[in-house]
Parts: C-alpha cells; structure tokens; sequence
C-alpha cells in the first residue's frame, strides 16, 4: 500500500519496488505486465536497477514482447551507471551474436 502510494506520486525507488512485488508475486498477485509498467517508470526517470529490471524483461519477454533492441538499450543505460549486473547481461546478449 505505501509502495503503491509513493510509486504514484513519481517515485522511482518505490516504482521499482512495486515493479518486483509484481514480479515476484510479493504481496500482490504476480503480474508481469505490471512489473514491466511499473519498472518503465522507474526506468525513464534514470533508476539504473529499473533499467536494468526492464532490460532484462525485454530481453526474456517477461511482461512484454520479446524485444532484444530495447533489452540492449535499456541495459546499455544500467551498465552506463556501473550497474554490473547489466554489464553482465548485456555480455550474454552479445555472445549469442
């Protein structure tokens, strides 16, 4: 609930947050196409571990469709903030190449 209410009013942490309740299914039933809605808004607003939550659905077609390009752009900016677990990722993505 206090998630919800913060995440509401623009704040990205919380909409991360609240991005994996959804995803994990914590106290909330799990959705996926939540998560990804709730990851995308913490993601725009520069919150690299949303970037790199939402790179990573892209990249699995979890929540949406699978899209590789937006997978790479979107943890291309994690990684950019030194988020290692996005450099991670995007190293996997480029061995399938």
């Amino acid at each position: 609930e206090y998630f919800r209410k913060a995440a509401t009013q623009g704040d990205a942490d919380a909409q991360a947050t609240l991005g994996i309740c959804y995803y994990t299914g914590n106290g909330v039933v799990m959705n996926k196409v939540q998560a990804v809605h709730w990851f995308k808004m913490a993601a725009e607003q520069g919150l690299a571990a949303a970037q790199y939550f939402l790179g990573n659905s892209y990249y699995k077609g979890e929540g949406v469709a699978i899209d590789k390009q937006k997978a790479i752009l979107w943890l291309t900016k994690a990684a950019k903030q030194g988020l290692v677990d996005a450099q991670k990722s995007l190293q996997v993505i480029y061995d399938e190449y």
